[in-house]
């Protein structure tokens, strides 16, 4: 095993991580963007006005792609394995 292929095994765990984690991240963004706009307008800044919005909206983000999470998760791990026969030979 040479170094490109770690470097590449690297390079696609991280990838698989953002690829993951995106959706959850970028939704929890938006509802707090959108209560933050929210609670500037009305003067409201009450914290669980953030806090249970957006772990509601991450947790229905999880749910929904939890099935394309686990391919991408399976796929990346597959091939892992297949790397782990080539290089064994």
């Amino acid at each position: 095993m040479d170094a490109t292929t770690v470097i590449d095994i690297g390079r696609q765990a991280i990838w698989i991580t953002l690829l993951i984690s995106g959706p959850m991240l970028v939704s929890g963004l938006l509802i707090g963007l959108i209560i933050g706009v929210f609670q500037a307008v009305t003067q409201i800044h009450e914290m669980t006005l953030t806090f249970i919005p957006k772990i509601l909206v991450m947790v229905l983000v999880f749910l929904a792609l939890m099935p394309w999470m686990l391919l991408k998760i399976l796929e990346y791990t597959y091939s892992l394995f297949d790397l782990i026969g080539s290089v064994i030979k």
